[in-house]
């Protein structure tokens, strides 16, 4: 299994900008599938991002689009998230996940198909 834990949360400014990181040990991370996620107080957990084992397909939530980018670095073992123009609805706790499946899987957009789960990280967007 890998254990996965978040980073880069914090509080700013609508239009500001963040950059969660998320670093993964245990088994290698490039057999994994990787997303985030986030879930608002009172609200599900919803899809955010998503990027394959290799890194060369990405997906993201139309809400994101345009703002949000998904990366990967497997041989540093982390997965990353740039959070540009960031606005009050982006105020979550923001988790990554992952879930095994061959190279040429289709992008995962439900959390019920991830395997594995970080801690979560709190972004806050003031207004």
């Amino acid at each position: 299994q890998v254990r996965l834990v978040e980073s880069g949360g914090g509080l700013v400014q609508a239009g500001g900008s963040l950059r969660l990181s998320c670093a993964a040990s245990g088994r290698t991370f490039s057999m994994y599938h990787m997303g985030w996620f986030r879930q608002a107080p009172g609200k599900e957990r919803e899809f955010v991002a998503a990027i394959s084992r290799g890194g060369g397909t990405t997906e993201y939530a139309d809400s994101v689009k345009g703002r949000f980018t998904i990366s990967r670095d497997n041989a540093r073992n982390t997965l990353a998230l740039e959070m540009i123009n960031l606005e009050s609805e982006d105020t979550a706790v923001y988790y990554c996940a992952a879930t095994g499946g061959i190279v040429t899987a289709p992008i995962k957009v439900r959390s019920s198909e991830y395997d594995y789960w970080g801690q979560g990280t709190q972004v806050t967007v003031s207004s």
